[in-house]
C-alpha cells in the first residue's frame, strides 16, 4: 500500500519506482522480504504480495542475471526424468507448462515441436513411444487441456522430410512431441514488474550483506545499494532466501549452512544461425550422460546443454573450448553437413542449483526442491527447475505464512496473469490492423507482441512521439531503439549489459555479441537515465571488456583457465565500490 492510494497500479519499473521502493523498504517493517531476483525469488514476491502481505524483494545484480537467464529456455516436463521414474516431478511440471502456455503468460511461453530420432527398430520405438504416451497422459491431469498436440510416430522418410539436414543413416525413424519455450530473462523481468504492479517494493542492484537478528531470530537484513553506495536496513517478519546457487553463501551470513547443501552444475549452450541446417522442428538427442537439445530460437538454433560440476566464480560461469567442442561433436553425429566453430554466433553458460546427494555426478543430483525454516524468521527455498518456479514460490510463502500471526490467504498465482497477458490473443488476431494503424511492419508488431503482449501499446506510443525509435539497432536487426528506451524507463534496466544481455538477447544472438549496438544503446539510455559523457563512455567500455573476456574464456582448455580469464572483466558494481557477488 502507498500513502494517498488504495492500490499501487503502475506498470513502470524505472529509476523513480526503484528509488520509491528503497525508500519504503527503509521506513517500514515488511511481512515478507525476498532475497534473490531470479525466477523463484520474483515468483515468491508475486505470491506473497497477491496474498495481501506487505512484500519487498532485493536482487544484488539485475533481474535473472544468474541462473534464470541462462537456461535452455524450455518450459517442459523433463521427458528424461521419466526414465528416472520421477513421475511426480514430470506431472507437476507438465501441469505448470499448460498453465503458463494458456493462462499466465501466453505472450511469452510458446509451443515448440521436437523430434526424437530412433536408431533401433521396434524395441526402441515401443519403449520411447510408451514414455511419450505417459508424458501426454500426465499433461492432461491438471484439469485443463495441455495446450499442445500429443506425440506422433514418424517413418524414416517422414523424418527426412521434416529434417532434411539429418544424416540418412543416423536414424531408422522418429517420434515427435511438444514442449514449450520462453525467453527466460524477459519472463523474470516481467514477473518482477507484475509483483511491483500488485504493490511489492522491488529493487535490483541492492546486495544483502548480512542479516539482522534478535537472539536467534532473523528480523531483517543489512543492504547495500550498489548504484549509490548507500547502506541501509530492511526489517521483515519473515525473510525468504531464494538465492539459488548462492544459497549456501547466504546461509553462512546467518551462521547457518542450512539443513541441505546446494551444488552448482554448469550447463552451456551455443547459438548458431537457423540457416546452417534445415529442420522444421527441434531435436532431442540421447548422449552417454544425458540428452542434448537443438532448439529453434527465432533466426537461430540453441544447442545444449552440458552438465558438469562447478565450484569457481558463481556470478560469471565460463564456457571452455572443450565444452563448445563437445556440443559440436555431439550434434554433428546426426547432421549431414557438420557445424564448425565458425558457425557459432553466441555462447552462454549458466549454473543449476542442485540439491546435493550421495552421487558425485551432477546429472544424477536432485531436480526436486526443498523448503525449510532453517532458523526462526528465515525460510530457505532451493533446488527445483525453472518450469516449476510457481510451485516453489508458493511452497516458500506457505512456509513463511505459517509463522506469521493471523490467517494468511492461500496462494492465488494460479490465476494471476503476468503483465501483458490479458487480451494478448485478441491483440495477436488484430496484428495486421495494428501494423497498418501505426505504420509499422506486421513482422515488427509480431515481434513486439511476443515480447511485451498488450503492453506493446506503450512501445507504439513511444514510436508515435519519436518516430526514430522504430529504427533497428546496429548489428541486431530484430530489435528496435524503442525497446532500449522502454527497458530503461519501464523494465528496470540500469546498465548497458542489462539491455544487451537480458532485456534483449543481443549478446548471444548477434555475431559481434552487441559490440556495434553498445554505443547506440548507451546514447539512448543516457538520455533517459541522466548519464553524463563519462558515465556513458564507462558503460560502453565495460560492456566491450565483458565481451572480450567472454570470447577469450571460450578459447581456454579447462574451467580454471576460463574462469580466470572471464573474471578479469570487472562487474558493473565496481563503479561505485561494490564488489561482484
Amino acid at each position: 500500500m502507498v500513502r494517498g492510494k488504495t492500490v499501487t497500479r503502475s506498470t513502470k519499473l524505472g529509476p523513480d519506482e526503484r528509488a520509491a521502493a528503497i525508500a519504503r523498504l527503509r521506513e517500514k517493517e515488511l511481512d515478507i522480504l525476498v532475497v534473490g531476483g531470479g525466477i523463484v525469488g520474483t515468483g515468491a514476491a508475486l505470491d506473497a504480495v497477491t496474498r495481501g502481505l506487505s512484500t519487498g524483494m532485493l536482487e544484488q545484480r539485475d533481474w535473472a542475471s544468474g541462473t534464470s537467464s541462462r537456461s535452455s529456455k524450455l518450459v517442459h516436463g523433463g521427458i528424461r526424468y521419466l526414465e528416472q521414474l520421477d513421475f511426480r516431478l514430470v506431472r507437476e511440471a507438465l501441469i505448470e507448462r499448460g498453465l503458463l502456455l494458456q493462462r499466465l503468460a501466453p505472450h511469452l511461453v510458446k509451443p515448440v515441436k521436437f523430434l526424437f530420432p530412433l536408431t533401433k527398430p521396434l524395441i526402441e520405438r515401443a519403449y520411447i513411444g510408451a514414455g511419450m504416451a505417459l508424458y501426454d497422459l500426465f499433461s492432461y491431469t491438471g484439469g485443463r487441456p495441455p495446450g499442445v498436440p500429443h506425440h506422433r510416430h514418424l517413418s524414416r522418410r517422414q523424418v527426412l522430410r521434416a529434417a532434411p539436414s539429418l544424416r540418412g543413416d543416423a536414424f531408422t525413424g522418429g517420434l515427435t512431441y511438444y514442449d514449450a519455450q520462453v525467453d527466460d530473462a524477459r519472463y523474470v523481468s516481467t514477473l518482477a514488474r507484475t509483483a511491483s504492479f500488485y504493490g511489492a517494493h522491488v529493487a535490483s542492484r541492492v546486495r544483502v550483506e548480512g542479516f539482522l537478528k534478535v537472539g536467534e531470530r532473523v528480523v531483517g537484513v543489512t543492504a547495500h545499494d550498489l548504484e549509490t553506495g548507500e547502506r541501509f536496513e530492511v526489517k521483515a517478519r519473515q525473510v525468504v532466501n531464494a538465492t539459488g546457487v548462492w544459497t549456501d553463501d547466504t546461509q553462512a551470513m546467518v551462521g547457518e549452512r542450512g539443513q541441505f547443501k546446494v551444488r552448482a552444475s554448469k550447463g552451456i549452450h551455443i547459438v548458431v544461425p537457423r540457416d546452417r541446417f534445415q529442420s522444421t522442428l527441434g531435436l532431442l538427442l540421447r548422449t552417454e550422460k544425458s540428452v542434448l537439445f537443438v532448439i529453434p530460437w527465432g533466426r537461430h538454433w540453441l544447442i545444449g546443454t552440458t552438465d558438469t560440476d562447478w565450484d569457481l566464480d558463481k556470478a560469471h560461469p565460463a564456457a571452455t573450448a572443450a565444452d563448445i567442442d563437445y556440443l559440436l561433436t555431439t550434434v554433428n553425429e546426426v547432421l549431414a553437413v557438420k557445424l564448425t566453430r565458425e558457425d557459432v554466433e553466441g555462447v552462454f553458460a549458466g549454473l543449476r542449483p542442485l540439491l546435493a546427494g550421495e552421487s558425485d555426478e551432477t546429472s544424477k543430483l536432485s531436480r526436486e526442491h526443498i523448503v525449510a525454516h532453517t532458523v526462526p524468521g528465515l525460510v530457505v527455498v532451493a533446488g527445483g527447475k525453472w518450469t516449476t518456479y510457481r510451485i516453489m514460490a508458493k511452497d516458500a510463502i506457505d512456509e513463511a505464512a505459517a509463522a506469521l500471526d493471523g490467517k494468511v490467504p492461500a496462494s492465488v498465482t494460479e490465476d494471476i496473469a503476468l503483465l501483458g497477458a490479458e487480451g494478448y490473443q485478441a491483440a495477436w488476431n488484430k496484428r495486421g490492423k495494428i501494423a497498418r494503424a501505426f505504420g509499422v511492419h506486421k513482422v515488427r508488431i509480431e515481434h513486439l507482441l511476443n515480447r511485451y503482449g498488450v503492453l506493446t501499446d506503450e512501445l507504439l506510443d513511444l514510436i508515435i512521439a519519436r518516430p526514430e525509435l522504430q529504427e533497428p539497432l546496429p548489428g541486431a536487426d530484430d530489435y528496435i531503439a524503442a525497446e532500449v528506451v522502454y527497458a530503461a524507463t519501464h523494465e528496470g534496466a540500469l546498465h548497458i549489459e542489462d539491455v544487451l544481455a537480458r532485456r534483449t538477447r543481443i549478446s548471444i544472438e548477434a555475431w559481434d555479441r552487441g559490440v556495434e549496438a553498445a554505443p547506440v544503446v548507451a546514447d539512448l539510455m543516457a538520455a533517459e537515465l541522466g548519464w553524463d559523457d563519462e558515465r556513458r563512455q564507462w558503460e560502453v567500455e565495460h560492456y566491450l571488456r565483458r565481451v572480450e573476456a567472454e570470447r577469450a574464456s571460450q578459447e581456454q582448455p579447462d574451467d580454471e583457465s576460463a574462469d580466470r580469464v572471464r573474471i578479469a572483466a570487472p562487474d558493473v558494481s565496481s563503479r561505485v565500490g561494490g564488489s561482484s557477488a
